[in-house]
């Protein structure tokens, strides 16, 4: 067969994602990207999970990883030398044996399952050997952590925030029963104090118990009565502040929020974690009263305790105290609110406000998990939506304000378990986006999926802290993702050729790779025999980079392995290299967010250069003359983004002329996104593709996001024509990228 057939058989599919003949094989369960064959058995490898979530709390410290904790305790029980070397062996064998427990689905502490780790490792010795039974059994005692040992599958992120929120309260409320406990015990002073100066608390059966049983034979009791309750009065506190104190006491020992370590709460303690977000927001609204009581009783108490009432002043200030008076400070003594919504109940009629309940800014931390990347989208079967909700929603959180998001994929929740516990104690609303890496047509566990989710663009990590600065600089972090200047993570890959002879390529791991990962969409790939591979072969990273009429020429493939660890190429159809682009693409905003490949920066510095370049001009004395010198001298301040970056000329010709919104009508998608934000805000002509159809059936704040959600970015906000909409500040400053 000659090179001709081979590539247009090759050029069928790319383009049809139609297989025609023998030359193409389907794609078979037990492929997966040549970058993860080595990850066949986790049980082997040393890595963040399983964790233990710590049974008591240690500061800010609520979770360790198991290899953390075995390499502690072979510091610390291991002696040098040939012995020491035996035991760390030993320890790690018992390590493995933990991670194959947990991975055959058996669930405990890690005190619980330590004792079945070193059973089945002394079995599992060249011979089975009572001593390293009794000597492991013995290590057990030098363990100074314990907690549940979970490893990373669906149910992970949810018993992660949960722990990581009950750290964050044991703080809270210590610090919130130190202080009350302080003013009760000093409001109680005042009441004895003025007691002991009444006339009740001088008659004789009261000084009795204040001198106690000692002096009985010494003292007359009564005498002394007759002597110093003469002028004692009835009662040295006055009736309106002496009902003050008692409410106030009354108030602060019945406190609902958080429970009394000695049990002497007289009322049931509120519950904070929940699974929906209705039941959260009616919570709250029922409870705000009684959180003003108890913020007032508060007040009063430090006033009282102080001796600061002056009630001409105080009285009609606390009479007509309410929730409007509560400050920041208030709200952050008590507990948040945690949400953890589970990942089938996303779109359930009861979670339909949480951005409302986000951007209200109740005090609360949701977490939104998902298990699909990779679902249709709504214009029909074979275009990705990619998760384009998932990631759309993290996003618009960033937009709201004040608070803090993190989006990460699950197998990196422990490397961000700082940045987590940030967020669970931070003041105001935070979400957190997680990808539980569990769908159910995916032969990899959970932990591989999610990393390859995050590696491959698919789902990046970023956290913005909206407390953290005043600009995107401090507030937004790409941190824990893979070469992050860059569009692909690459890595080398070695590999044994038909000569067997050892071959080591660099191998960038692609949104392409990810997707062949998932067996639902198997149909947009097809393997290449080795003898049929080609020239004209590109890998899918290098064909996205090329023009357009290049890139006709040629035909994307990513490496992949199969089930015996056979190396193949596997060539990709249009449909998911255009789903790969528009990856890209949202991975490059997010890029600049953290001012990684910054337009903005590239322009200004481009300009600075030219600046730089015609200041030097003068200075070397190279222009001819001084009108010329002068003509020069000016023209840095002329240069502009447009000379940097030539704009199409058909663009600019659609472009208004003012500060006005537009859409580059003849470049749109056809995706839709729009539309499904506000369909009488834009439209779609007869070639259906967008154009604005009337600025005054929408707001500014949704053109911003139907910018933000474009995929490929054909929609510019302009100026807000609404002055008085809320939020413009923000939302500028999203628009930026988009003008």
């Amino acid at each position: 067969m000659d090179m001709a057939a081979k590539f247009q058989d090759q050029t069928v599919f790319h383009m049809t994602g139609k297989r025609a003949g023998d030359g193409l094989a389907a794609l078979e369960p037990g492929y997966r990207p040549a970058l993860l064959a080595a990850y066949r058995d986790l049980a082997r490898l040393r890595y963040d999970y399983p964790v233990v979530l710590l049974a008591r709390d240690a500061g800010g410290d609520y979770v360790k990883s198991l290899s953390a904790v075995i390499g502690e305790l072979i510091a610390e029980v291991a002696p040098r030398g040939i012995e020491g070397e035996r035991l760390r062996k030993q320890l790690l064998r018992l390590e493995r044996e933990l991670r194959m427990l947990l991975a055959r689905g058996t669930a405990g502490t890690l005190g619980e399952l330590w004792p079945l780790a070193a059973e089945r490792a002394a079995e599992c010795a060249a011979k089975p050997d009572d001593e390293i039974r009794e000597v492991l059994l013995r290590t057990a005692g030098s363990l100074q952590t314990d907690g549940e040992l979970i490893d990373c599958d669906a149910a992970l992120a949810a018993r992660f925030l949960t722990r990581a929120w009950q750290n964050v309260h044991a703080e809270r409320a210590a610090q919130f029963r130190t202080l009350i406990d302080g003013l009760v015990r000093r409001l109680s002073d005042i009441l004895r104090a003025a007691y002991a100066h009444s006339q009740a608390g001088q008659r004789p059966e009261a000084l009795k118990s204040g001198f106690g049983t000692l002096h009985d034979d010494v003292f007359d009791y009564a005498a002394m009565s007759r002597l110093v309750a003469r002028n004692a009065p009835e009662d040295e506190l006055p009736p309106r502040r002496r009902r003050r104190i008692d409410w106030a006491l009354a108030v602060l020992r019945g406190q609902p929020f958080y429970a009394d370590p000695r049990g002497t709460g007289t009322d049931a303690v509120y519950e904070f974690v929940f699974n929906d977000c209705a039941v959260a927001i009616a919570a709250h609204r029922e409870r705000l009263p009684r959180l003003v009581e108890v913020v007032k009783a508060i007040a009063v108490a430090e006033l009282e305790a102080r001796g600061g009432y002056v009630e001409a002043d105080h009285d009609a200030f606390f009479e007509r105290y309410d929730e409007n008076a509560l400050t920041a400070d208030d709200l952050a003594q008590f507990p948040d609110y945690l949400v953890c919504i589970p990942p089938e109940r996303n779109d359930a009629p009861e979670n339909a406000g949480l951005m409302h309940m986000l951007s209200a800014g109740m005090p609360v931390k949701v977490l939104v998990q998902h298990t699909d990347l990779l679902e249709e989208a709504a214009i029909g079967q074979g275009h990705f939506a990619f998760g384009v909700r998932s990631a759309r929603l993290a996003t618009t959180a960033m937009g709201l304000g004040s608070m803090f998001v993190l989006q990460t994929a699950v197998s990196n929740l422990y490397a961000l378990r700082g940045r987590v516990r940030d967020g669970i104690g931070c003041r105001g609303p935070a979400l957190f986006s997680v990808y539980t890496g569990a769908p159910a047509d995916s032969e990899l566990p959970p932990y591989l999926l999610a990393a390859a989710a995050m590696k491959s663009r698919a789902f990046p990590a970023f956290t913005y802290d909206a407390n953290a600065g005043a600009n995107w600089a401090t507030r937004f972090s790409l941190e824990n993702n893979r070469n992050p200047e860059g569009d692909w993570p690459a890595e080398d890959f070695e590999y044994a050729d038909e000569n067997l002879q050892r071959v080591r390529e660099r191998v960038q791991f692609t949104y392409a790779d990810f997707v062949l990962c998932d067996r639902r969409h198997a149909h947009h790939f097809a393997v290449v025999p080795r003898d049929r591979w080609t020239m004209a072969m590109l890998p899918a990273a290098d064909w996205l980079a090329l023009a357009e009429r290049d890139a006709a020429e040629r035909i994307p493939y990513v490496v992949a392995v199969d089930a015996a660890d056979r190396l193949h190429r596997v060539i990709v159809d249009v449909r998911l290299m255009q789903a790969m682009r528009r990856c890209l693409l949202l991975w490059h905003r997010l890029q600049e967010h953290g001012g990684i490949n910054n337009s903005h920066a590239q322009q200004a510095l481009v300009r600075e250069r030219a600046a730089w370049a015609a200041q030097r001009e003068l200075e070397q004395g190279v222009l001819q003359s001084p009108a010329t010198a002068a003509q020069s001298a000016a023209a840095p301040a002329d240069i502009t983004p447009a000379t940097v970056a030539p704009v199409p000329a058909e663009t600019a010709a659609d472009k208004p002329p003012s500060d006005e919104a537009w859409i580059e009508t003849l470049r749109c998608s056809s995706c839709n996104e729009c539309q499904n934000i506000n369909d009488r805000l834009f439209g779609y002509n007869d070639n259906k593709q967008a154009y604005i159809k009337d600025l005054a059936a929408g707001t500014y704040r949704e053109m911003v996001e139907a910018a933000e959600a474009c995929q490929v970015a054909v929609i510019h906000p302009g100026k807000p024509w609404n002055p008085k909409e809320l939020g413009l500040e923000d939302l500028l400053e999203r628009a930026q990228p988009f003008h």
